[in-house]
């Protein structure tokens, strides 16, 4: 097994929760005081009494088409804010606070800022559990270019100790050419391009020097990871976005991913900020303690549910499934777009429906969509003519009601499922 990183891996539980919940306040004042989005999406808010999960999730989610709306809201009226009120840093006195080191373009086009701060992303967390030490040289195959996603890695990487070959994407025969120079025992990147490193070296009848690899930006199946092991190179995954940093990263356990010590993270049901139940999939919401960018219940759009225990390499933290795909599911039916906000609008009016699924069937331009709810203590008919009218009246649109028993409904977060023929 991996070592920890540091000890706060292994804490206690609760001593994790308290000190969670003790920076709380601190960070939504932070986001009142020194970002303009954060003044303005917590207005009213005390901050003084944010010290609960229950308080946290009394405030609002902030999603990612949210941010970008707010970026392009500010550039459209020449504002100086290039982040859309969310940062609390700039350059050249654009904004209060440190200087940015750097400052990237994700697409949307949305940027985002790097602090001084060492091991920004804190990703060398994710590069410990993944076997890597200090010493070993990474060749590093996420893009240098306008995004973030080598730099999250190389700061990581080098906050352990590691050097770190920048190659980028791309460029194959050129990237093998270097591989084979410089033997880097260690690859950071995608899990697709490391296949397509490993298969074209075996093609030149050549085998590369990597036994240890963390990936991230994509899925990573088991189908491919036990490939990778066959040929000697133990693959480990992380989940980071540029926004919030790492966020979980897996370990030699090979049972979740464990979260990150710099998150507070809430699983939502898709549409709302309620959380939902422990074990149900639903959005990852994450609140970042980063002063920089203060971000409060940011809405990452991803699927994932909390796994119940703890890792069995002693770290202590929460553990996710993973990633279990997307969130936003709006759809259009019969010219209209229907959204997640909808069914949960939807349910909120029923106290004695406890999940719902809107089902779309049919062919394209000859739809028909079905509302199914699971359901206990109501007469059934009466209901579900109650419930039908409601559907009408959010949607602007006709569709039918079919009632369930509790449990009923797949848990796999889909709120709306498109099961249209596109034939």
């Amino acid at each position: 097994m991996s070592k920890h990183y540091d000890a706060l891996e292994a804490r206690d539980p609760a001593q994790r929760e308290a000190a969670l919940m003790a920076a709380l306040p601190g960070l939504v004042a932070r986001a009142q005081q020194a970002t303009a989005a954060g003044a303005e999406i917590l207005r009213g808010v005390e901050a003084t009494g944010v010290t609960t999960r229950a308080a946290l999730a009394q405030l609002p989610v902030t999603r990612k088409h949210e941010l970008l709306e707010r970026q392009q809201a500010a550039r459209a009226r020449g504002a100086d804010d290039p982040f859309g009120g969310f940062s609390a840093i700039g350059w050249r006195g654009l904004l209060r606070g440190s200087g940015a080191r750097r400052v990237y373009q994700s697409p949307g086009p949305i940027y985002e800022p790097e602090g001084q701060a060492a091991d920004y992303w804190r990703s060398a967390r994710a590069f410990a559990a993944a076997g890597f030490e200090a010493g070993d040289l990474v060749h590093n195959c996420f893009s240098y270019h306008l995004t973030p996603g080598a730099w999250i890695m190389e700061a990581g990487a080098q906050a352990l100790g590691c050097t770190v070959f920048p190659g980028g994407t791309g460029n194959t025969e050129q990237q093998l050419a270097a591989m084979t120079d410089l033997r880097p025992v260690a690859y950071a990147g995608t899990p697709s391009f490391l296949k397509i490193l490993v298969e074209k070296a075996q093609e030149a009848g050549t085998k590369l020097s990597f036994t240890k690899a963390l990936v991230s930006g994509e899925a990573f199946p088991p189908s491919l990871r036990d490939w990778l092991i066959e040929r000697g190179i133990a693959g480990y995954q992380c989940y980071a976005t540029a926004d919030a940093g790492l966020i979980a990263y897996e370990t030699q356990a090979r049972e979740g991913l464990v979260l990150d010590e710099g998150i507070l993270l809430e699983i939502v049901r898709p549409g709302t900020g309620d959380p939902v139940s422990e074990g149900e999939v639903g959005e990852v919401v994450v609140t970042v303690l980063n002063p920089d960018v203060p971000l409060i219940r940011f809405g990452t759009g991803d699927l994932s549910a909390v796994l119940p225990g703890v890792c069995a390499t002693g770290r202590s933290n929460t553990r996710v499934k993973g990633w279990l795909g997307r969130a936003d599911q709006t759809t259009k039916v019969r010219g209209m777009f229907v959204h997640p906000g909808q069914i949960a609008e939807i349910v909120k009016r029923y106290p004695e429906v406890t999940r719902a699924r809107l089902v779309v069937a049919g062919e394209m331009a000859n739809d028909r969509m079905t509302l199914k709810v699971e359901t206990v203590g109501s007469g059934p008919g009466e209901l579900a003519l109650r419930i039908a009218e409601t559907v009408r009246d959010v949607t602007k649109l006709r569709g039918e009601v079919e009632l369930l028993l509790p449990g009923t409904l797949p848990n796999d977060g889909k709120v709306i499922e498109d099961a249209r023929s596109y034939k």
